[in-house]
């Protein structure tokens, strides 16, 4: 008899009988490229998906409200709002409403956060642990560490512990005492009192002395200066016009100083240009020699000048002479000694007048003095001159009677913060005028024409 034909219902009992339905699986192709994913649209990927929603509920809610929805009560999922506070108070067991603010402000997540091990390690606590077990061990055989030693032997000769001190005040401590690091009496100079300043010199622990300039500002200018009123945004039109008269008389300088140069480069009106010939001529001036109607001979020499007559020979004075002369002499001395001596007597009924002389002497001195005083302190004012260029006042900033706004909203903005805070540390000698850096070139440009275009053209 026959034996029944296979059904692919049934497996086959021989070894070599196979699933045909394993046989259809394992020929499936490699899962890891795109023309693969179209056999993956099957009952095997719809039932990952719906496993993979199922798992980012879960997390969402665990996140939301730190557990399961269906798991919470209805008073932590929901709150009864009638618009009367001592009703809604009374149904929601006492709490109270929150506010969006604080709902705002509350995490995102509520799962907790994990455990941050490293937080709660000790450095060096096998050390520590080690250390302890030694001095234990020495405490049983009756050696104490240095440092208890001292103290028991302080208790036993006081008999009272000493009074424990109070811990000092940080830096960070707002109730900290401040004190000037510069005074006479500061904390820092009390453990450098009474030693010698050779010794405190030498070991380089005496203090600096301070720079009598650096008590002083470089400059007076305030560091932030106050526009005038007519550069508000919404100016009285008498200050707009005052600031125009301003920009005006700003732009008629810079005019005039460019005038000036260009008049000063200017050929003067009248002056005869140069032309070819005339150039030609100048060029070959001292080349030729010039013809004339001199003769062949010499030229006949200069006569000299006629020569100075000697000084007239001085005859040797007499006796006589020499004796008038020293009498005019002495005579002249005494004169002079009786016209001083009576000028010193008369000085005595001048008194009043060279006192308001005096006086008026030392006015001239001390309003000399206050001039010098005001131009010296207006000279403070000034930038100074610390680098190679000089400081420029930057540009007004200002709007024409057209460009003002109407309200802020339209309003335009002029100039710049930075550049403002950068042209104040020049106006006030912190930095000095500079200039933007200019590129140049270390080695001059190859131009290389490239194959590809050569072939073309």
């Amino acid at each position: 008899m026959a034996a029944p034909a296979a059904s692919p219902s049934f497996l086959g009992l021989g070894p070599a009988s196979r699933d045909p339905a394993a046989v259809r699986r394992r020929s499936r192709g490699s899962r890891n490229r795109k023309k693969s994913w179209k056999r993956w649209a099957g009952p095997e990927a719809q039932l990952g998906r719906e496993i993979g929603d199922f798992l980012e509920d879960v997390a969402l809610q665990q996140r939301a409200t730190g557990g399961l929805i269906a798991e919470q009560p209805d008073e932590g999922l929901f709150f009864v709002d009638t618009g009367n506070a001592e009703k809604d108070r009374r149904l929601n067991k006492g709490k109270e409403k929150p506010l969006h603010v604080d709902l705002v402000l509350q995490p995102d997540s509520k799962v907790p956060a994990p455990k941050n091990i490293l937080a709660h390690q000790i450095p060096n606590g096998r050390k520590e642990k080690r250390r302890r077990e030694f001095w234990r061990r020495q405490e049983e055989k009756g050696v104490l560490p240095r440092a208890e030693r001292r103290l028991r032997a302080r208790l036993q000769r006081g008999g009272v512990p000493p009074p424990e001190k109070a811990p000092e005040k940080g830096r960070s401590d707002p109730e900290r005492g401040f004190y000037d690091i510069w005074a006479a009496d500061n904390p820092l100079e009390r453990a450098l009192a009474g030693q010698d300043g050779w010794f405190l010199q030498q070991t380089k622990k005496q203090r600096v002395k301070r720079p009598a300039r650096l008590r002083t500002k470089p400059s007076q200018v305030p560091a932030v200066e106050v526009i005038a009123a007519g550069g508000s945004y919404n100016p009285t039109f008498e200050d707009h016009q005052a600031l125009l008269l301003r920009a005006h008389e700003v732009e008629v300088r810079k005019k005039r100083a460019e005038d000036k140069v260009e008049r000063q480069l200017s050929i003067p009106a009248g002056t005869q240009l140069p032309t070819a010939a005339t150039v030609f001529q100048e060029q070959c001036e001292g080349l030729l020699e010039e013809s004339g109607d001199e003769e062949d001979g010499e030229p006949p020499p200069a006569q000299p000048e006629d020569a100075p007559k000697p000084a007239p020979r001085r005859e040797k004075k007499t006796e006589q002479q020499r004796r008038r002369e020293k009498e005019a002499r002495a005579l002249a001395c005494r004169q002079r000694r009786e016209k001083a001596a009576r000028c010193r007597r008369q000085e005595i009924f001048r008194l009043r007048s060279l006192r308001r002389q005096v006086k008026r002497w030392e006015a001239e001195l001390l309003r000399r003095r206050q001039a010098r005083l005001a131009k010296r302190r207006a000279k403070d004012a000034l930038p100074r001159r610390l680098g190679r260029l000089k400081y420029e006042d930057p540009s007004l900033e200002v709007q024409l009677s057209d460009e003002l706004a109407e309200s802020l909203r339209t309003l335009k903005p002029e100039g710049s913060v930075l550049r403002d805070r950068f042209k104040s540390l020049q106006k006030r000698n912190l930095i000095e005028p500079r200039e933007r850096a200019k590129f140049k070139r270390r080695y001059r440009l190859k131009y290389v024409e490239k194959r590809a275009f050569r072939e073309v053209t």
